[in-house]
């Protein structure tokens, strides 16, 4: 075995994170990373006779049977998804210190895990909630102390009609936008470093180039150039992930749509709803996982799913099919 064998396992999770981090993963992502795998060392160090410090935990500490009492403690107060994500993490980090020479065998397969659902689509509610939202926006509003309607809607026009994550609008440049009239596409920094293009339609186009002309009027045509961040806030500096947020919930509130929004969707219901009308407008599931990125087609599928339910909602409610339940049920008699 290799001598790192007698570090503590504080040490080798920060040696497995800093791993991990040649992957480009969010910082949000790498914080998920160290809570799961410091909560179940904190439950092993616990479970220990007599119990440990959390650094005096080693890798000899990590039987199938140790690892098996921690994961049913973390699992009772937890959701499948949580316990799912933790299991994962875990894995991945028995599978390095076995790559690295420091464990004979990974023990987590010998762990119940419970089985991953598929998160449910949360897009906005209501047949015409994006075009209340951006025909809102669009205005100027009095209350506001510096408007700026033209960036406001080409961020919500942007998640609207291309889909892309609140990391994805972030790492937008200027020259993001590429391509001749009619073949215009944005270039996306997607997820997990999966680079992709989505094409963007004429309407979409002039949104941004509105927006971007209110920009030079604002800060100078230096304030463009290609490699500039292609969403700024109100001082001409890049948008940041508590400002991009803090922006789409206040056009929520402007618009008065704060009960359309699903509960904790935030900005990543205005992806939801462009995923959702893709499906409703007949988009495949293979089409809907290269414009959204997904890494499965299982993730794409479950618009299709969810679509298909809303369908079978809309049948249901036709007023015919209740005249014939009662033909059926006087016959019946």
């Amino acid at each position: 075995m290799h001598d790192k064998q007698d570090e503590s396992l504080g040490t080798l999770i920060e040696e497995f994170l800093t791993a991990r981090a040649t992957r480009k993963p969010s910082p949000h992502t790498l914080d998920a990373y160290r809570r799961d795998l410091h909560t179940v060392a904190t439950l092993i160090a616990e479970d220990a006779a007599p119990p440990l410090p959390l650094d005096a935990l080693s890798i000899t500490d990590l039987s199938p049977r140790v690892m098996r009492a921690a994961f049913a403690r973390f699992a009772a107060p937890r959701a499948a998804a949580s316990v799912h994500r933790a299991w994962s993490t875990w894995n991945s980090f028995c599978s390095f210190l076995v790559a690295e020479g420091l464990m004979a065998g990974n023990p987590m397969p010998a762990v119940g895990r419970p089985r991953a659902l598929l998160p449910q689509p949360k897009p906005l509610r209501g047949t015409d909630t994006p075009e209340v939202l951006l025909a809102s926006v669009a205005r100027d509003d009095g209350r506001q102390r510096d408007p700026w309607p033209e960036r406001d809607v080409a961020v919500l026009a942007v998640a609207l009609c291309a889909g892309l994550r609140l990391s994805e609008l972030l790492a937008l440049r200027v020259g993001s936008l590429a391509g001749r009239p009619g073949e215009r596409r944005i270039e996306v920094a997607g997820k997990g470093g999966r680079p992709r293009v989505v094409p963007i339609e004429s309407d979409l186009d002039r949104v941004v180039a509105d927006y971007l002309d209110s920009r030079r009027r604002r800060f100078g045509a230096r304030s463009v150039r290609p490699d500039s961040a292609l969403l700024v806030d109100r001082q001409g500096e890049p948008l940041r992930r508590g400002g991009l947020q803090y922006l789409v919930e206040s056009c929520y509130r402007r618009a008065g749509i704060g009960d359309r929004v699903p509960r904790g969707a935030r900005l990543h219901a205005l992806r939801h709803t462009f995923a959702t009308r893709l499906a409703e407008d007949g988009a495949s599931a293979a089409e809907i996982m290269r414009l959204l990125g997904h890494a499965s087609l299982a993730s794409s599928q479950t618009y299709i799913e969810v679509t298909a339910g809303q369908q079978r909602e809309a049948v249901r409610a036709n007023r015919t099919n209740r005249v014939l339940a009662s033909l059926v049920g006087a016959d019946r008699d």
